[in-house]
């Protein structure tokens, strides 16, 4: 982070990637910091985020969606919503943005080591799921078995696909994937996650259950790891969407008496069980 947190650095767009097209299109932002010190010495762990900001537009938070074993670059999917969103869909590879970061906490890839990782996921929430995957891909030999419940409303809405098709194909990893209608030529499972979450039915044992979706998405899933016995400090989620500023001073971004920017946006069902209301 710069010495100055409202100052972002600089990085070029090298790549983007379509991930959905539609109304609510999907693209994944491949950044390259400028500053060649920045490029070599950035650093940071999956679950965190940055603010990615579009001079003249505004600028808006996302997960970093790359793993830390990708060197050079970082990467963030966004989703068009609203204004900044809407405008970045619009640059180009080649055109300058800002980036400041990273903020918040990360998922604890040191104290998962020797655990089997479950990861569930539905359309863009699988962002962060990515770099955590990615790391564990990379770092193979300090996890057990990996397993990636992911979903959406339709197969367009799937993120990530060849990277899906390709762990599909990997003999250490499952991929266990949905849609909520049914479709011609799909022969996966038909239904909303959490469904295919308690149709797979994954032992808790020795496993660490990460989520990350819609809302209510997350809310069924958390209830369903408790049903299938995953103890509160088993299931972790992300919050980053609920960050505004990034270093505490908006106040936007409170759960209760938690900030997603300080205390997230990495948590255990543990810390939210008595502040679901507030989400």
């Amino acid at each position: 982070m710069t010495e100055n947190p409202y100052q972002p650095w600089i990085v070029t767009i090298d790549e983007i990637r379509n991930e959905v097209i539609g109304e609510r299109a999907i693209k994944t932002f491949k950044l390259v910091f400028q500053d060649e010190e920045v490029k070599k010495n950035f650093t940071f762990l999956p679950g965190q985020c940055i603010m990615v900001s579009l001079f003249g537009s505004g600028e808006c938070f996302f997960a970093i969606s790359s793993s830390p074993t990708q060197k050079g670059y970082i990467e963030a999917s966004v989703m068009k919503l609203g204004k900044v969103t809407s405008a970045l869909h619009e640059c180009e590879v080649g055109d300058t943005l800002g980036v400041r970061g990273p903020y918040g906490n990360h998922f604890d890839v040191d104290g998962w080591k020797n655990k089997n990782l479950l990861f569930i996921g539905g359309g863009i929430g699988q962002a962060p799921l990515r770099a955590l995957i990615n790391y564990a891909i990379d770092n193979r030999e300090k996890y057990n078995k990996l397993d990636i419940i992911y979903g959406a409303r339709t197969t367009g809405d799937l993120c990530y696909k060849e990277e899906l098709a390709d762990l599909e194909k990997r003999e250490d990893s499952d991929v266990h994937l949905s849609i909520d209608v049914e479709e011609e030529g799909w022969n996966h499972y038909v239904g909303f996650v959490p469904d295919n979450l308690t149709r797979f039915d994954p032992s808790p044992e020795n496993t660490i259950a990460i989520t990350c979706g819609p809302p209510i998405m997350i809310k069924f899933v958390m209830q369903n790891l408790l049903k299938l016995g995953f103890s509160e400090d088993q299931i972790f989620t992300t919050l980053e969407m609920r960050m505004k500023c990034g270093i505490g001073f908006c106040g936007r971004c409170n759960i209760g008496n938690l900030y997603v920017c300080k205390d997230g946006p990495v948590f255990s069902y543990n810390q939210l069980k008595n502040l679901q209301g507030d989400m």
